[in-house]
């Protein structure tokens, strides 16, 4: 074998080493993280979706106290959340996502007594002060129920 055609062999080993590790490369950078994990809750059928906070950026996550204030249709003090925190399942139950710790979420039943505005009026629900979700609930019921897998 000449000159040249050794250095050409090198030149193609090197090239057919560089392809292969840039393949390399984009196949391990190609691998998705997962944005949300939904665990069972022992004892329920419910579960407990944890949000990157990547994912959470995205959907744009907002959560708001429960909060009781004097309702005037009701002439007394009362639970209240926003309308847009509630989410209907298809037995039309209702239901609000409660924010228990940073990125993590749990469907929690309530009892809405009537809707005043945009305020819904409680008959049971989680305790004052319970954040729950505002914005993103319909993304997290279709992340806990599996929606679109």
């Amino acid at each position: 074998m000449n000159r040249i055609n050794k250095l050409l062999l090198v030149v193609l080993i090197i090239l057919v080493g560089l392809l292969f590790y840039q393949n390399k490369q984009k196949t391990e950078t190609s691998v998705k993280s997962v944005p949300a994990i939904v665990e069972p809750i022992s004892g329920t059928q419910l579960n407990r979706v944890t949000l990157t906070t990547k994912a959470a950026e995205r959907l744009d996550i907002k959560t708001i106290p429960v909060r009781e204030e004097w309702v005037v249709s009701s002439n007394r003090v009362r639970k209240v959340v926003p309308y847009a925190s509630i989410i209907y399942d298809l037995n039309g139950k209702t239901w609000v996502y409660t924010s228990p710790e940073t990125l993590v979420f749990v469907r929690n039943p309530i009892s809405v007594d009537y809707i005043d505005g945009d305020l819904a009026v409680l008959s049971e629900g989680p305790q004052a002060g319970t954040l729950v979700v505002t914005v993103g609930v319909a993304e997290l019921y279709g992340i806990d129920t599996g929606v679109g897998k």
